[in-house]
């Protein structure tokens, strides 16, 4: 089953440390699963664009579309056999120390 692992900032949460993010061995371990899809880090808010269509009219606004100080810094698309393995990939996620992972199953199309 897929489960998509939205990688959260906290501005609670401990300092980010670079020299405790092991990311390269927790993406080799993902690899070696065979569990990776895709995954990437993403910008900042401040360079988000929401868009909107309302009444046949596209509206644009710079930012994101609600006021919050967490934000969603990355995405994590995997494949694995139940919501109990997709948690336990979670739980060694860097950022689960640094900030949150919100794990969410993919709905299929069709």
């Amino acid at each position: 089953m897929e489960y998509l692992l939205f990688i959260v900032s906290d501005p609670a949460a401990p300092t980010y440390v670079p020299e405790e993010d092991d990311i390269e061995d927790w993406a080799a371990d993902l690899d070696r699963r065979g569990a990776a899809r895709v995954g990437n880090r993403l910008r900042p808010p401040s360079d988000a664009t929401t868009v909107t269509v309302r009444d046949g009219r596209t509206i644009l606004t710079d930012g994101p579309f609600t006021e919050t100080k967490e934000w969603i810094a990355g995405f994590d698309l995997i494949d694995v056999a139940d919501l109990d393995e997709a948690i336990e990939i979670a739980s060694r996620h860097p950022m689960a120390r640094f900030g949150r992972v919100e794990v969410r199953p993919v709905w299929p199309l069709g």
